[in-house]
């Protein structure tokens, strides 16, 4: 029986290039700098996944603008040029992970216990580093920095935000309140009815994406409510499930919920209140937003209960053409005649991995059993990644509109492929590295 192909390069290599691979060059160079970077490092003296992520790739080793060093097997010059730029770095590294301790200790002082610290101070740090050298201990100027960091961090996270939902969300006579509001929005969903939607006007809107100016047709559309009466659809058994949007036959009524992990939130339509703002907010909440918790949480009820669960008019249009456009990412489906159907499709099939998992069978690819799932099914997790998208902008006050119309569908899909390559790669690096 034939071995399943792998996506692993072939063993020959080019004269005079010994391939490094990139995790052990990195390895190397940290090692190098010893004891001084304790705080940034795992138990083993390797950067934390986090040191790496935060840090290293995006401040240190810059791999957009040298990508030559992004790759999970390097020349032996580029390995020569990233144990380099490690070691020039390794005094602001140093002071990068003194800062982390002092800014720790204020995020205590302060009560605050939302979030990972690392992922909050560990870029705010470097750049303390980079701009004020190394904090003193026990002085003045060094605790009034750190101080005035963490407060920033924490104003800019949407900590107070969320801290202040959730104390509402945990208090019971508040909560029954709510939970009656929930209740009463939902029982008006079926309330609405609009105009049977335009096909014409649709593709009109998606043929000039990219080609002249939509507002005219993206504006009609808004005008005629075709976003609300493709929200209304979403009603209908089995529909919002066939674009990825909820794992039930129907969207069911959310619960208010009062926690939330990132690594484990449902399908956008089946998260709770709380999480849907925790999702939209604990990655940065601009100062706009205000602090009133009982009117944050009051329009994400009225949001969850609206065509689309998104609020705006211009949000449920966006929604209603992503989802005609995203057909074009379907294998088996005729292509649409729109300009936008040809850019999304022309885009995704540039891909080679792409290529590869539709013309193998499943299980023969060598991709990831994951990311061939999510190959095979990228209609719905696009779609499912532009409501984040539009309900993210929604809670900032922001309106998409016809110009920023081909952008964001555009946008959708080159982050979904982004984070497929992303994937990819951290995988050919576990199998060159299980291979080493």
């Amino acid at each position: 029986m034939s071995a399943s192909p792998r996506l692993t390069p072939p063993v020959a290599r080019p004269s005079g290039e010994a391939a490094a691979l990139r995790v052990h060059v990195i390895a190397r160079a940290w090692s190098e700098l010893g004891e001084a970077v304790a705080p940034l490092s795992n138990g083993s003296g390797r950067p934390l996944a986090r040191t790496v992520k935060l840090i290293l790739e995006p401040l240190v080793i810059r791999p957009v603008q040298n990508p030559h060093l992004a790759g999970a097997a390097l020349t032996e010059d580029a390995a020569i040029e990233l144990a380099g730029r490690i070691a020039a770095a390794g005094d602001d590294l140093a002071a990068t992970g003194e800062w982390f301790g002092v800014l720790k200790r204020a995020r205590r002082a302060r009560g605050i216990t939302d979030g990972n610290p690392q992922e909050r101070y560990f870029q705010r740090c470097f750049e303390l580093a980079r701009t004020e050298g190394r904090p003193v201990p026990g002085a003045a100027t060094t605790e009034a920095i750190a101080d005035e960091t963490v407060a920033e961090i924490a104003q800019a996270g949407g900590e107070s935000v969320l801290a202040r939902v959730r104390d509402l969300l945990i208090d019971e006579d508040a909560s029954a309140a709510f939970v009656d509001r929930l209740a009463a929005a939902w029982s008006l969903r079926a309330g609405e009815r609009s105009a049977p939607i335009d096909p014409a006007r649709v593709s009109a809107a998606l043929d000039a994406c990219g080609a002249r100016d939509a507002a005219s047709d993206f504006d009609a559309l808004r005008t005629e409510r075709a976003g609300t009466a493709a929200g209304a659809e979403l009603a209908e058994r089995g529909v919002a499930r066939l674009l990825g949007l909820t794992e039930h036959e129907t969207p069911p009524l959310p619960r208010l919920g009062a926690t939330a992990s990132k690594r484990e939130l449902p399908w956008p339509f089946d998260r709770s209140i709380y999480e849907r703002l925790f999702a939209a907010l604990s990655g940065g909440a601009p100062a706009e937003i205000g602090l009133d918790a009982e009117d944050v949480l009051a329009d994400e009820i009225a949001r969850s209960a609206a065509p689309w669960e998104l609020a705006t008019e211009q949000s449920r249009v966006v929604m209603l053409l992503g989802a005609e456009a995203s057909h074009a990412l379907e294998p088996t489906a005729l292509l649409r005649p729109t300009n936008a159907h040809r850019m999304l499709r022309d885009r995704w099939d540039r891909e080679a991995y792409v290529r590869r998992v539709r013309r193998l069978p499943a299980g023969a690819t060598g991709v990831p059993e994951n990311v061939e799932s999510d190959i095979r099914t990228v209609r719905q997790g696009y779609l499912r990644r532009l409501w984040v998208r539009l309900h993210g902008r929604e809670l900032r006050g922001q309106v998409t509109n016809a110009a920023e119309l081909w952008d964001t569908l555009d946008g959708i899909l080159r982050s979904v492929i982004m984070d497929q390559r992303h994937r990819l790669k951290t995988a050919l690096g576990r199998d060159l590295e299980g291979a080493a």
